[in-house]
Order: structure tokens, then C-alpha cells, then sequence
């Protein structure tokens, strides 16, 4: 084997380079227990798109209309980006999931399969509202402010 297999192109990456070596990753998932299909099972990442561009249209609406009172430019994204924070650590808070996130079928629970709790629901608000956490991820698909919250977006 030369040095090109063991290390992967480009295109494939390290992750297929090992597993052509015989490295077994199993399923996204796995590790934390989450079954690999169904309900519970790790969210998809189309899905967790799918939410957050939801959620982030609301909150742009919601700036827009009733805060910002139709003012444009950096003040509604300002106001929307604390209204996301608020909305998300309400919702995700109490009910376990965003609009955005109920709309797509996903919520967000404790790696240990309970309810996220406050603090946790506020310090992962806080960190997706940074944006650069939540585009950082695992080999389980899980972005850095879940990590960090240590929260799981699962199908419901």
C-alpha cells in the first residue's frame, strides 16, 4: 500500500482511506448510544438545514415586523439573531425542539436520552447563535455547540 491510500485523496478524505484499511466506525451515531434508523436515530443533516433555515426565517420575519418595524440592514439581523437566542432556548428549553425542528420532525435531547435542561438549552443557544460552532462537527454529524451542551438533534 503507498502513502496516497493510507493517507485518502482528497475527495475521499481520512475517514475512507481508514475504512478501506479495515477501520470499523459503524453507523453516525453509534457511540452514543442512538439506534441506527427510526425515531431516536441521529437527525439528518438535510433535516437540521432544513430547521435552522426555518427557524431563521421566522426569526428575520419576527425582527422585521415587529421589532426593526421594517427598518433594513445590519439592525434586523442584529434583532434576529437575539430573537433566534431567545426562541431556541425557550423552545428547545421546555418542548425539546425549535418550530423550525418540529416542522422537520427532529428535537433535541440530552446525550443521557433525557430533556435538555435550561443552563444546557442556553449554553447551546449561545454558541449557535456564534455561528462557527455549529459548523464544526464530529464523526457523528454533531456540531460543536451540541458537543459543548452535550445535546443530540435526533428524529422524532
Amino acid at each position: 500500500m503507498d502513502n496516497r491510500q493510507a493517507i485518502g485523496s482528497w475527495l475521499s478524505g481520512p475517514r475512507a482511506a481508514a475504512e478501506e484499511m479495515g477501520a470499523d466506525f459503524g453507523y453516525r451515531g453509534r457511540r452514543l448510544g442512538l439506534p441506527e434508523q427510526g425515531p431516536g436515530s441521529l437527525a439528518p443533516l438535510g433535516r437540521r438545514f432544513g430547521a435552522i433555515f426555518t427557524d431563521w426565517a421566522l426569526c428575520m420575519l419576527i425582527a422585521y415586523g415587529l421589532i426593526a418595524r421594517g427598518d433594513s440592514g445590519t439592525v434586523v439581523g442584529n434583532w434576529a439573531v437575539a430573537v433566534l437566542f431567545a426562541l431556541s432556548v425557550l423552545t428547545v428549553g421546555t418542548i425539546g425542539a425549535t418550530p423550525g425542528k418540529r416542522l422537520f420532525g427532529l428535537r433535541v435531547i440530552s446525550v443521557e436520552g433525557d430533556r435538555l435542561g435550561a443552563g444546557r438549552a442556553v449554553l447551546r443557544s449561545a454558541l449557535l447563535c456564534l455561528a462557527l460552532p455549529a459548523l464544526i462537527w464530529d464523526r457523528d454529524g454533531r456540531g460543536l455547540h451540541d458537543r459543548l451542551s452535550r445535546a443530540v438533534q435526533v428524529r422524532g
